[in-house]
């Protein structure tokens, strides 16, 4: 079980990521000259974040996770990962082609693990749409609270670098997959009758996830769950009714 992180230190954010995504699995143990391909989305359905992951790789990424979130981009420096790593220059170079490449990368991860809370929460066929599209926030919001209510990767770096093409593509697709796959429960909810006849279901869940995000944000300034807790109750209230 991870630890939820209070403070600011990267070391202890850090370790929380490294439990976050740690599996079992073998790690690969030959080199990965593995590159980031622009535009390639994440898929719900790809292989376990650390399945094919190089230890080194692997450590850089948790780390720059870590880092990211707390420091944002610009104020991360590759020196600096690489004295948290004790990783050496070549090294990181060896994984990745740049360190937009490495922010990029670090942004598939995290995606991985956010599409992996949503289909467990959207999974559970056993609940009605509804609870299921709820439970994918609160499943959110104990992710944010491992990591010491640092908000969410994907809104902090979509603020900071929307000038930049590629980070701009990759954040309107991640929130775009997102919305669509939202969107299904939610449609499943307006044919039982348990939403209006006349929501639409992918704006519904856009607006949502625009609202999640706006206290993710006020979260972070915060350091408390209170913004994302009443975002939850705000939207089912409103967006939904």
């Amino acid at each position: 079980m991870c630890d939820r992180v209070t403070g600011g230190s990267v070391g202890g954010l850090w370790q929380t990521m490294n439990c976050v995504y740690s599996t079992p699995s073998a790690v690969v143990a030959s080199g990965d000259r593995s590159r980031h391909t622009p535009g390639a989305m994440t898929s719900p359905s790809s292989p376990s974040p650390d399945d094919s992951l190089h230890i080194t790789k692997r450590r850089l990424l948790d780390v720059g996770l870590a880092t990211l979130l707390e420091r944002g981009y610009n104020a991360t420096g590759i020196q600096d990962l690489l004295v948290a790593t004790s990783v050496p220059k070549g090294s990181f170079y060896h994984h990745f082609v740049s360190k937009e490449d490495f922010a990029l990368q670090v942004i598939d991860r995290y995606l991985v693990e956010v599409h992996s809370q949503l289909e467990q929460s959207l999974g559970d066929l056993d609940r009605a749409p509804l609870e299921r599209v709820r439970s994918f926030f609160e499943r959110l919001m104990a992710l944010y609270a491992s990591q010491g209510y640092l908000g969410s990767l994907i809104g902090l770096l979509g603020q900071e670098l929307a000038v930049n093409t590629a980070f701009r593509r990759r954040m309107e697709g991640a929130f775009d997959g997102l919305a669509r796959r939202l969107a299904e429960p939610l449609e499943e909810a307006r044919r039982r009758g348990d939403l209006p006849a006349d929501v639409d279901p992918v704006q519904a869940a856009n607006l949502m996830l625009d609202c999640w995000e706006g206290a993710a944000a006020r979260s972070r300034l915060l350091r408390s769950p209170v913004p994302l807790e009443a975002a939850i109750e705000v939207s089912f209230r409103t967006v939904l009714a």
